[in-house]
């Protein structure tokens, strides 16, 4: 038998919660996006979310002893892909949505990550919200290809004024 820290097991357990909605939500979209870059997308989410969850419940098995192997990222293949009953309006706000979702995932796994007692736990949430720091990087691309993406820039003058302001620091 082995024992978690009480913390470890809330953290997944909040977890398992959170992946039940989003796994469900992204099988949803790929039947909604008609981009079959972004269904691909949307799919290996979805496997490496499945992933998580299989490692998550090996941990909290008191009977099995796991070190926490997160599968790599290179072990999720694409499968052959459906034809979409979604529209080209639906690809922006889905992609959108399930970038924001995948930062979200990150963040919370590594946040998550930093207060687990357990090395092994904690080892495996922080590959785990490298993992989707990862998609979410697949989804950016995706975004900023199709011309969605917008980001302000600083004027030379307000990054002088800034560095200038701060300077001291630089003592």
């Amino acid at each position: 038998m082995s024992s978690l820290p009480a913390v470890d097991l809330g953290l997944m357990t909040e977890h398992l919660l959170a992946h039940d909605g989003v796994i469900t939500k992204l099988a949803y979209y790929q039947n909604l996006a008609a981009s079959a870059e972004l269904r691909s997308i949307l799919q290996l989410q979805e496997k490496i979310m499945q992933s998580h969850v299989w490692v998550m419940m090996a941990f909290i098995n008191p009977s099995y002893h796991y070190h926490g192997e997160v599968p790599p990222l290179s072990s999720f293949s694409a499968e052959p892909f459906f034809q979409g009953t979604g529209t080209e309006d639906n690809n922006k706000w889905i992609a959108l949505e399930a970038h924001n979702t995948a930062k979200n995932m990150s963040l919370t796994n590594y946040q998550s990550a930093m207060m687990m007692q357990d090395k092994h736990v904690r080892k495996a949430h922080i590959e785990m919200a490298l993992q989707q720091n990862h998609i979410k990087a697949l989804y950016a691309d995706y975004i900023s290809k199709m011309g969605w993406n917008f980001t302000p820039m600083a004027t030379p003058e307000a990054q002088m004024k800034t560095l200038l302001h701060f300077q001291y620091l630089l003592r």
